[in-house]
């Protein structure tokens, strides 16, 4: 992948993307699952298999966008298991939800966010750093 063409430029934006949201979900995550000052009390009804799974995503966040960055294929792939797990994981919170069980709004909210970011980093990974586009 040639870094001055546009392609480049985007894929650049997309790993500083993934990095940049990689980084705020470690930090977010682990205030509250170590419940640094008021953060697990903000978080009200967090659903803490959800909160587990983002936390530790967040890992694989910062490394699929150093990969991306790099134009790594390998970087690729770990974008989309990003996508598929974060997938699961929003099904199982809809079962979660459907069952019962508490939850915050911002949750959704956030699940939404988080699977759409990663199908589109997937979808434009694939296009132009495996098939070269």
């Amino acid at each position: 992948m040639a870094k001055g063409n546009a392609s480049g430029r985007l894929i650049q934006v997309i790993a500083i993307i993934a990095i940049g949201f990689g980084v705020l979900t470690i930090k977010e995550g682990g205030m509250v699952l170590f419940d640094i000052g008021a953060a697990r009390t903000a978080a009200g009804n967090y659903v803490p298999f959800v909160l587990w799974f983002n936390s530790m995503v967040g890992f694989a966040y910062v490394s699929a966008g150093a990969g991306l960055w790099l134009g790594r294929r390998w970087a690729v792939w770990l974008a989309v298991g990003i996508a598929v797990a974060t997938v699961a994981t929003f099904s199982a919170l809809g079962i979660h939800i459907y069952s019962g069980g508490s939850f915050e709004i911002r949750t959704l909210v956030a699940m939404s966010l988080r699977t759409s970011v990663w199908i589109i980093i997937s979808a434009l990974s694939w296009r132009f750093i495996v098939l070269g586009a």
